[in-house]
């Protein structure tokens, strides 16, 4: 809630339950310093309003977070993670908050993807989702036409790939657009043929596979780490 109240002007009216209030006392009086109504409600209003079982004990309006893919893809990005159809809110969240870490650009959910403003996946970005544009683009060929046109290279993270990342993988210290699959599918053979190479994480030990959001860390942090000498 923190990172919602620091950016300006977006965030509408909060509700707050009378144990909240009590608990955080800061954080009530820094809505209010900034000029946002604080509505006080019961627990069971509370229940009503929160997706969760057991709530926090405060909600908050706030404009919605995504801009056009135009505007996440200006200024000449580095670093950007486009979600081919990744449903699963938590996946989606945790990928957000790996890439505002990773000093990624931007994140792009493309084509049949999870809206970002899904609670679950709200909460999983722990606030990053206010810090690095997000773009919602159902059409995935104008999307990756569009990270092309920007000075990005196209890299699929395929599990099945005949090449692995590796820590010193240089072809990745270029403009990047990292594409990740839903879990369960990984991305389309369209898709993948599509990029300009595809990587596999490599497993040395005797897991089947990574999840979503692991494969993502490994793979935004190897461009990072090779872009930030």
């Amino acid at each position: 809630m923190r990172e919602a109240l620091a950016w300006p002007g977006e965030v509408h009216e909060l509700f707050v339950t009378e144990a909240f209030a009590e608990r955080d006392t800061e954080l009530v009086a820094r809505a209010v310093a900034a000029g946002v109504p604080v509505s006080p409600v019961t627990g069971r209003a509370m229940a009503g309003l929160a997706e969760t079982v057991t709530p926090q004990g405060i909600v908050a309006v706030c404009s919605l977070v995504d801009v056009p893919l135009a505007d996440a893809l200006s200024g000449s990005p580095r670093l950007v993670a486009v979600l081919v159809g990744v449903s699963d809110p938590g996946n989606a969240g945790t990928v957000i908050r790996v890439a505002d870490a990773a000093g990624a650009d931007a994140v792009v959910l493309a084509g049949a993807a999870v809206d970002p403003h899904n609670g679950k996946c709200v909460r999983a970005s722990t606030g990053s989702l206010f810090h690095v544009p997000i773009a919602r683009s159902p059409d995935v060929d104008a999307t990756l036409s569009a990270c092309r046109a920007a000075g990005l290279r196209l890299v699929a993270a395929d599990g099945h790939a005949k090449s692995e990342l590796s820590p010193h993988d240089r072809s990745v210290s270029s403009p990047t657009a990292w594409l990740f699959g839903a879990e369960a599918h990984g991305l389309p053979e369209e898709v993948t043929s599509a990029a300009d190479e595809a990587l596999r994480v490599p497993i040395y030990g005797s897991a089947e596979s990574l999840n979503l959001a692991t494969a993502a860390t490994i793979c935004l942090y190897a461009t990072a780490w090779q872009q930030r000498p």
